[in-house]
């Protein structure tokens, strides 16, 4: 075992036992140097190894803090998106948007930061939706946030074409019983679920706040009505530290 990883399994042995608790300070490098009788650079690549395992996120400045978990939020996709649920939601609390009804209905605060745009949607996604090269989708991207603290990513994309002039072209929270989009008569009568486990890009990582060594899942919902036309395609990142997915699947 080199100086370093000591310096790590030590400092990894208080953080696992909880001597070191979620967001305290490491001990100043000067009171490492004299604790472990290492270098300075020394004391710095041990640190550096349990920044790269996700224990150990850089602050503020030069302070070094033990990463902080976050609640785990557990999705029930089963019913998250069912008309009937939807349908139900009364004035109040559990009204509106579906993510932002289940987050309040768990006590949390939800909060979304959301934009719209015209765009060449992603080439995943224009397959899902069955866009030419150059069709053009209305993308809803949103920031979703619980308790001022960032949870996931979730964008939507619409076949331009049958949005135009529909509510979901409003860069706020927008709702209706039954959906927006059952309310001027696109109705999803079911989804296709794709569910991948990758490393975040930057700007996921920079959006979502992640420390090093933070995985994510993809989540890619597509709704199709009747005749499966293809009406909305939704891309969710879920960072792997504060979420679990929850499906109920019926034997018959």
């Amino acid at each position: 075992m080199t100086k370093s990883q000591e310096i790590a399994y030590d400092l990894r042995e208080q953080i696992q036992s909880g001597r070191l608790a979620p967001g305290e300070a490491l001990p100043s490098e000067s009171k490492m140097m004299s604790q472990y009788g290492y270098s300075r650079e020394t004391i710095r690549a041990g640190v550096r190894i349990l920044i790269e395992e996700g224990l150990v996120v850089t602050g503020q400045g030069q302070g070094k803090y033990v990463r902080e978990d976050y609640p785990p939020v557990v999705w029930n996709w089963t019913t998250l998106e069912s008309r009937s649920r939807h349908a139900n939601a009364v004035e109040g609390r559990t009204a509106g948007d579906q993510w932002a009804s289940a987050i309040a209905e768990n006590g949390n605060a939800p909060r979304q930061e959301i934009s719209v745009s015209i765009v060449v949607p992603p080439p995943h996604v224009r397959e899902r939706l069955g866009l030419t090269a150059d069709g053009l989708a209305v993308a809803r991207k949103r920031v979703r946030y619980i308790d001022n603290r960032p949870y996931a990513l979730a964008d939507s994309y619409f076949p331009q074409e049958l949005v135009v002039g529909t509510p979901l072209m409003e860069p706020r929270d927008v709702s209706a019983p039954g959906g927006i989009l059952a309310s001027v008569g696109l109705v999803q009568h079911k989804y296709v679920d794709e569910i991948s486990v990758r490393m975040p890009s930057h700007q996921e990582a920079e959006l979502l706040g992640l420390p090093a060594a933070t995985p994510v899942a993809e989540h890619t919902r597509t709704g199709y009505d009747a005749e499966d036309r293809p009406l909305r395609c939704m891309v969710t990142i879920l960072p792997g530290d504060r979420h679990k997915i929850l499906y109920e699947v019926s034997t018959d």
